[in-house]
């Protein structure tokens, strides 16, 4: 297996003569601060979503659950979880940012819903990475701070949040992969 296929998430292998791609996330100094990494397709999020998710989680409030009741109250309708749609925002980032390459999520902060997300809408997620520094006690790892912004299909800012987790060089990654290190 090479290291790198040369690309920013991605991993080359060979195997019998054929070349392989594997999709990964971005290593700890792959991620640039200030870039703004679009998370893409959107997750149009449905009745059967908020249902689920709020009777899996055993979450009764009405104003997911209940259309009448909530036809009565301030929004008009019902609304999307909104553990489900921090969960989908954070969700969206990990195929190009933090797959294979996160060692750990090590929190959430300032996390808001300025506005609801309802059934039939979709959720387009940016991230902004806003900080990055190397593990004082982790070689070969890293700390990296980044800011999740959701936004329905009008651009209306839906959820926010503040994200910490810590991510391997690609180096170490690699020669913790071969057992040549402990982590």
């Amino acid at each position: 297996m090479t290291a790198d296929a040369g690309q920013p998430g991605t991993a080359e292998r060979h195997i019998s003569e054929r070349r392989i791609v594997e999709q990964r996330g971005l290593y700890f100094e792959e991620l640039e601060e200030g870039v703004v990494y679009a998370h893409r397709p959107g997750r149009t999020v449905t009745e059967a979503d908020n249902v689920l998710f709020t009777t899996l989680t055993m979450n009764t409030q009405a104003l997911h659950l209940d259309a009448a009741w909530s036809a009565k109250q301030p929004f008009g309708q019902r609304l999307m979880n909104s553990m489900f749609t921090l969960s989908t925002m954070v969700g969206q980032s990990v195929t190009q940012l933090t797959q294979g390459t996160i060692i750990a999520q090590l929190g959430l902060t300032d996390v808001s819903f300025p506005h609801p997300l309802y059934h039939g809408d979709t959720l387009y997620t940016e991230t902004v990475i806003t900080g990055k520094r190397e593990s004082s006690s982790r070689p070969g790892q890293g700390v990296v701070t980044m800011q999740h912004t959701g936004r329905n299909q009008d651009g209306t800012v839906v959820a926010l949040a503040t994200r910490a987790c810590l991510m391997w060089s690609r180096t170490a990654h690699l020669e913790a992969q071969q057992g040549t290190i402990n982590t």
